[in-house]
């Protein structure tokens, strides 16, 4: 995939109406009083939207927020999936789940940050939509209704994509998240209009993209989390270019049962043994260093105050589980990032959300903390890991995508940065 697009700064944008994609899909308060918990995500967008304001544009950002059943059909559908008795499935609860979707709470956020109005409009590219669009000005800015609103937004449905560009002149996709999707407000839009990033998924293409293009060596991946199955494009992608693969979180016990040892009643994935295995074929074929863990952290239940201790790797007894790497492993890992070039990393080493079983992921955080290398975090738990043991300012980059990052580093070509313009 050619990661060199063209991005805001290469167009001419003086008085044009933009259509700008953002990633306004932020945590909203669970007691439906329409407070966001977290605007990291509106913020992220203010530099692009700053931009585009200051350069004379009238702007016309986008977004999805959650999961909306766009017909009550499709919400009923899922209601009966998730094993909810017809009888209670009503117009009014799917009214009622829309309503918690609506664009108004982020609209308001997004007018206190740039402390100016954001028009609302009450539709995406209905009559509201589209007579907002038409009287907006340069220098002001229209935030739509929740693009999944439309049944056709996750389809890319041609209509929808056309009826969003014909509101605009050009398109500026900014909203990193949401790029791995083919989504008519991500892709299908910018096979109607001029298409460019915003300075937000520049950055994940400067950073990330060069990490796997041109990475400053040695080049060192630490891979956490739960799954082997999550990250096998991943690993498989990374031993084509990586120095050092490090592995950790409950992944780890997959590979340690592979190589026929005991793992209790840790994480497995019986099925993936044989892959394992492979991979661990595979980085001595690559010369690649794969560094598993040599001692973990077990405890005798999944708590934050269950009773733990020590053992060998592949020494873990019936009735334990291992829920962070050990000492000696964290020295390992440790040591093998202190003279890195660039490190990226994708998932956590233990569980972190439990103090007592966040030291491995602590203590690397650390170490990249240190380090002169440059360091990217992955998004989804890495991200959230970081932000929340403070080691967030001293990373190089903090990817703003969970799955479009994982893609990303899978070698995946992200659809909605293919369609964009290239250099």
């Amino acid at each position: 995939m050619n990661y060199n697009k063209k991005t805001v700064k290469d167009i001419d944008v003086k008085g044009k109406k933009v259509l700008l994609r953002c990633d306004f899909n932020v945590p909203m308060a669970k007691d439906g009083s329409g407070v966001i918990t977290d605007d990291k995500r509106i913020r992220a967008a203010l530099p692009t939207i700053q931009y585009l304001l200051d350069q004379g544009a009238a702007v016309i950002a986008c977004s999805h927020m959650g999961k909306p059943a766009a017909t009550f059909e499709s919400y009923k559908k899922k209601q009966l999936e998730k094993g909810k008795d017809e009888a209670s499935i009503t117009e009014e609860k799917w009214q009622k789940s829309l309503a918690e979707l609506r664009m108004e709470p982020v609209a308001a956020r997004l007018s206190e940050l740039l402390g100016k109005p954001v028009v609302l409009a009450d539709d995406v590219v209905g009559p509201d939509a589209q007579a907002k669009a038409a009287a907006l000005k340069p220098g002001e800015i229209l935030l739509l209704q929740n693009t999944r609103f439309e049944k056709g937004e996750t389809k890319n449905d041609p209509a929808l994509a056309k009826a969003m560009a014909d509101m605009a002149e050009v398109y500026v996709s900014d909203a990193f998240g949401a790029v791995h999707r083919a989504h008519a407000s991500t892709a299908g839009v910018a096979g109607c209009l001029p298409a460019v990033s915003g300075f937000l998924i520049q950055k994940e293409l400067d950073f990330i993209g060069g990490a796997l293009a041109s990475p400053k060596r040695p080049l060192v991946a630490i891979l956490g989390g739960s799954k082997v199955s999550s990250k096998i494009g991943v690993i498989n992608n990374l031993l084509e270019i990586a120095d050092t693969i490090i592995i950790g979180g409950g992944m780890a016990y997959t590979f340690s049962a592979a190589q026929g040892g005991k793992v209790g009643d840790s994480l497995l994935e019986a099925d993936w043994k044989d892959y394992s295995l492979e991979m661990i074929q595979k980085a001595k074929d690559k010369g690649v260093k794969l560094l598993l863990p040599v001692d973990t952290v077990i405890a005798d239940k999944f708590a934050p105050d269950a009773e733990s201790k020590v053992v060998k790797a592949g020494e873990i007894p019936d009735g334990w589980q291992g829920l962070d790497i050990g000492p000696e492993t964290v020295e390992l890992y440790c040591g093998a990032v202190a003279d890195a070039g660039t490190v990226i990393w994708n998932g956590p080493m233990g569980v972190f959300e439990f103090d007592k079983f966040a030291v491995g992921t602590k203590a690397v955080a650390e170490a990249l903390s240190k380090t002169n290398a440059i360091t990217i975090i992955g998004g989804g738990d890495s991200a959230a890991a970081v932000q929340q043991l403070g080691y967030a300012d001293k990373m190089s980059h903090i990817s703003t995508g969970g799955g479009a990052s994982l893609e990303f580093m899978e070698g995946k070509e992200l659809p909605g940065v293919a369609c964009l313009l290239d250099q």
